[in-house]
């Protein structure tokens, strides 16, 4: 009974959500990807119990994904580190979570669905729970000969090395009525190793979920302004109370970034509306 909830969709179906998928994706992954997720994240809430997500393959080989569920925390820097056991405020969300397949080949250019289910304990507490569903990438059967068989025919002995990638997404599971707020801090105009400019802030937040959004970046002066760069998709994840970042600024040619205010926005991503969560500014002399 569980498979049957799990039947693939049609091609048709798939070949249109890869399309939609990529469309959506192109802008926020690098080019030399080879794996295109959408969506980005899944959350559960209010009685939500069923999510859906579509894996494409955008290189030119068949590629193997192994699917699994891990638990990972963020640093204030952004970055995520495995979580063996929950720390003070941390809910993994793996428990209550299913999904298949378990494993997909996809062939160049076609897409995959993996389905994914909640099925929440009775005594649940109320608050967020986190895990990430993980994609790891499994070594090309031609990849995986012996050294031997590679280097035959050859003058010496070498070494084939496979670049094995994969990409991970939250699942994020709201019980009850967690909320939460941001406020920006910190705000530094600095520059890269390069002398590019960049601006350092602080995303500082409270409340019982995490908050994911997207920030922009202005300049005004003489009542004037100038559009210095957009960054989506950043989340501050509970039970974290901070998160440090540092973002390019794109500077119009013969902008001087002087004898005028920078004011960063924080905002929900537009799919889920768009509302102001955080904002700030900076003088600059």
């Amino acid at each position: 009974m569980f498979s049957s909830c799990f039947a693939s969709v049609t091609a048709a179906r798939l070949a249109q959500r890869a399309l939609a998928a990529c469309l959506l994706l192109a802008p926020l992954l690098p080019a030399h990807a080879e794996l295109m997720l959408h969506p980005t994240r899944i959350v559960f809430d209010k009685n939500a119990r069923a999510a859906q997500i579509e894996l494409i393959n955008t290189g030119a080989k068949p590629a193997s994904y192994r699917i699994s569920l891990v638990n990972r925390r963020m640093s204030e820097a952004g970055q995520f580190e495995a979580a063996e056991t929950a720390q003070d405020g941390e809910r993994f969300a793996d428990e209550m979570l299913r999904y298949s397949p378990r494993q997909v080949t996809l062939m160049p250019g076609t897409a995959q669905t993996v389905r994914v289910m909640l099925r929440k304990p009775a005594e649940l507490a109320e608050g967020e729970y986190r895990s990430h569903l993980q994609f790891d990438k499994l070594p090309e059967v031609e990849g995986s000969a012996s050294i031997e068989h590679q280097a035959a025919g050859s003058a010496g002995i070498g070494v084939v090395l496979n670049a094995l990638v994969g990409a991970s997404v939250p699942v994020i599971v709201r019980h009850g009525a967690p909320s939460a707020s941001v406020s920006l801090a910190g705000l530094a105009l600095q520059q890269d190793e390069a002398r590019r400019p960049q601006l350092a802030l602080e995303f500082a937040r409270e409340g019982g979920s995490s908050v994911y959004g997207d920030v922009s970046v202005t300049f005004t002066r003489n009542g004037k302004t100038h559009s210095l760069g957009q960054v989506g998709g950043i989340a501050v994840y509970s039970p974290n109370r901070v998160r440090k970042a540092t973002l390019p600024l794109q500077v119009p040619a013969g902008l001087a970034l002087a004898g005028g205010m920078l004011e960063v926005s924080y905002r929900d991503r537009p799919e889920a509306g768009g509302k102001l969560l955080a904002q700030a500014s900076l003088a600059l002399p």
